[in-house]
Parts: structure tokens; sequence; C-alpha cells
């Protein structure tokens, strides 16, 4: 069996999807995620990692264990009592999403210090593990939803600063090899799209995926931190910003994992944009 947390997001559901799709016994763990938001025979299961006791009863009989820990919430986990739990049930092998930003960012607070501490405890757990580290989402446009639907425009800044953007389906893709095929012990892995996007390109494969044009307005960098620390913790507006718009040639650089991976190119941003344009209608 595979234990997912994180079920419920731009990985985890679709990691979830594919691993069902293989026919492979799935726990989708998340805080609210309920058996209408899961594939057919997926079981699930409302546990906080910050509670790792609350993961126990899934983890019994476990063979592996995904290990979301990006976001906000990273800051609340222990993860050495959640591989800890892990071990004792039996786990003998995690794959975790972690960042880039642990080695493009060493001094930011939120990549190279919390994300490296999680990213050390997997190494020294004991069991067999894979990380991987993926630099911005595709799925990050999902915020320009909202004024793409009522006023088909976005707000972003630095416009024309291009970064190697992520289908989260290609994550949960090589998530999905990593937790089930052998060869992937010991490895880190970064993720990127196969080209450098501009936000200004982005927008505009967001208006060719619906059939009308999309208006770019730049923000200046104070305009964009104000509206990121209204969902997400400074030093992650912080180190976000400063890729976003100084970005170091590492996180620039196209990386040839997903395809060692899987065998194929990674998806375009506009593959993504066409597969996601009903949330921007």
């Amino acid at each position: 069996m595979i234990v997912v947390t994180g079920a419920t997001g731009n990985v985890g559901r679709p990691l979830v999807q594919a691993l069902a799709a293989a026919g492979e016994q799935v726990t989708a763990v998340s805080r609210n995620v309920s058996a209408t938001a899961v594939p057919e025979g997926v079981r699930p299961h409302q546990a906080d990692l910050a509670d790792p006791e609350s993961l126990r009863p899934v983890l019994d009989g476990a063979d592996a264990l995904f290990l979301h820990d990006t976001g906000p919430n990273a800051y609340q986990l222990n993860p050495r009592d959640i591989l800890d739990v892990a071990k004792s049930a039996g786990v003998g092998r995690v794959v975790l999403l972690s960042s880039q930003g642990v080695e493009t960012r060493p001094e930011s607070e939120s990549h190279g210090g919390r994300m490296r501490a999680i990213e050390d405890a997997v190494r020294e757990s004991g069991v067999e593990w894979t990380i991987l580290r993926p630099g911005g989402f595709n799925s990050n446009a999902f915020a320009w939803a909202e004024p793409i639907r009522t006023q088909r425009t976005v707000f972003a800044p630095f416009g024309d600063v291009g970064l190697p953007t992520v289908d989260p389906d290609d994550i949960a893709e090589v998530a999905a090899t990593a937790l089930r095929e052998k060869g992937h012990a010991g490895q880190s892995y970064v993720l990127t799209g196969p080209e450098l996007n501009t936000p200004r390109a982005q927008a505009e494969a967001l208006g060719a995926a619906l059939g009308e044009p999309i208006r770019f307005v730049e923000l200046t960098r104070e305009e964009a931190r104000a509206k990121l620390l209204q969902f997400i913790p400074e030093p992650v507006v912080d180190t976000t910003l400063a890729v976003l718009g100084e970005p170091k040639p590492e996180e620039q650089r196209i990386s040839p994992d997903v395809e060692k991976v899987l065998g194929r190119a990674p998806r375009p941003f506009g593959e993504w944009a066409e597969r996601n344009a009903a949330a921007f209608r």
C-alpha cells in the first residue's frame, strides 16, 4: 500500500489518480479529504501532519509514503516524528516533495533552513528515500483565475523574467515512478518544465486556451509583496519574490530529470493552460 499525504493538492491529487490507475492500493491523506474527493477504490483518511500519531492508523502495513512538506504548514511539522512513526509502522520507502530552493536559496529561512532540515530528516530516517525538488509550479497561475474570469486581466510582477515552471502532473508522475519502481533510492531530482516562461507569456498562453486575449498589468515588487503577504508567511514571500525577480542561473536552468525518469520531455505551460482552461472561464 502507498500512503499519499497532501492528497488533495496540486501534486497529491494527480499522484493519487496515477497510482490508482496503475492498480496500487492507495490511502489518500489530507486534513479535509473525503470519499467523494478520491478515485473509486482509494481509501481517504483525515489527518494532520502536525500530529504524526494521526498517521499511524494508515501507515501500519504501508510499503511507501509520499511526504508533502512544502507550503505554509511546513513550519508546523516535526519531520523526525513523522518518519519515526512511518518507520515503526514498516514503511520502507519515502518520496519527499521538497523545493529547488533548498540548493539555490540556502540563506532563506523557509528553504535553506526549514526545508533543508526536513530533507536531512528523510535522509537520516533509515528508510529508502527519494527527494523531488521542483521549481515554480504552472499551477501557481491559479492565483490569476479570479481577475481573468472577471476582468480578463493578469496582475503580476517581473513580467519579462522567465523561469522553467513545471506541470504538477509531471511532478506527480515522477513521484509515482519513484514510489513504485526500484532504481530511485538515494536520488534527488530537480524538476522543471521544458522552457523558460515569463508571466507575460503565461498570460498569452492562457488567453490562447480561452480563445480571447488576456491583458497583462505589471505590478511593482511592493504591490506584489503586499498581495502575497495576505496568504503566505513573510519568509516565503521574500524568497518567492527574489526567485521571481532575480533568479539565479540554476533557477533558470532546464533540468533533464523529468525526461530521465519518465522517458519523455516535460509538458509545456501551454498544455497545462489548455487542460485547466475551465478554471479561468
